[in-house]
């Protein structure tokens, strides 16, 4: 079975990620730490909560680093005013990237034209400050034939980017504990394989290893939220991948054809 490879370099991997500051714990001096990690690393966004944009946009001015908001996160139950209200403040905060969380509940209705009406409401504001727009599915809580609907809708309105997930779509299982898959490659094929050729897949919720980012790429994910930034960075370098593009083998990995990381 022939090998599958990939070209990458230090700078490369660090700018597939979307460095996530997103967690509901962190303080101020965490998102401030975190801010200077994404900048030294040269990652390709940091991804804060709204209320942290002008500390982001602050933080990373002068450097390549785009500030990516939130919007309707993490659940997407807000209403359309509210979400393009966000995106609005978020842009004028000095965010060049925005993340929205679709209605779930709308998808899962069947209530089409809701949807593609707000995805196509928040895409016109967004395109119109010159920023770009990641919408978010939520795969967890999704059938195939939902992502598959969401994927056709996000190429027809020009999206940017389609992402699979928040990282805090919790499941209840039947034991009663919440858990998430995330990321599954099933989900990313599939997405990848309904999206048009200009829209962008983001894989997000569970990609904590160098060997799971390098996968998810070779299956055309082009950005990767991730809060093991640093890690995934040093791992690299301690392979001898370096600052210069080499040639990296993809190594398989437990379970990645049925399920998250």
């Amino acid at each position: 079975m022939p090998k599958t490879v990939v070209v990458v370099s230090v700078p490369k991997i660090a700018r597939l990620i979307d460095h996530s500051l997103l967690h509901p714990t962190l303080t101020d001096a965490d998102i401030a730490a975190g801010l200077a990690l994404a900048r030294a690393a040269g990652c390709a966004s940091a991804c804060v909560p709204p209320y942290a944009v002008p500390a982001a946009a602050t933080a990373l001015a002068g450097s390549p680093v785009a500030v990516c908001a939130v919007v309707g996160f993490p659940h997407g139950t807000a209403s359309n005013a509210a979400k393009l209200a966000e995106a609005d403040a978020a842009l004028r905060d000095g965010a060049s990237e925005v993340d929205a969380v679709v209605n779930v509940g709308k998808v899962l209705g069947g209530a089409w034209p809701y949807v593609e009406h707000e995805v196509e409401a928040l895409n016109r504001l967004v395109t119109s400050r010159g920023a770009r727009l990641k919408v978010i599915f939520e795969n967890d809580y999704l059938a195939d034939e939902h992502i598959v609907r969401l994927c056709e809708i996000c190429t027809r309105l020009g999206v940017a980017f389609v992402k699979t997930s928040t990282g805090y779509g919790f499941v209840k299982q039947p034991n009663g504990m919440y858990s998430y898959k995330g990321a599954t490659v099933p989900h990313l094929k599939l997405m990848r394989e309904h999206c048009g050729p200009d829209v962008q897949i983001k894989a997000a919720g569970g990609v904590r290893t160098l060997d799971e980012l390098l996968y998810v790429m070779s299956l055309g994910v082009t950005r990767v939220g991730a809060t093991a930034t640093q890690a995934i960075l040093d791992e690299a370098r301690s392979r001898g991948i370096g600052d210069e593009e080499v040639e990296v083998e993809v190594k398989a990995i437990n379970g990645n054809d049925g399920g998250g990381y």
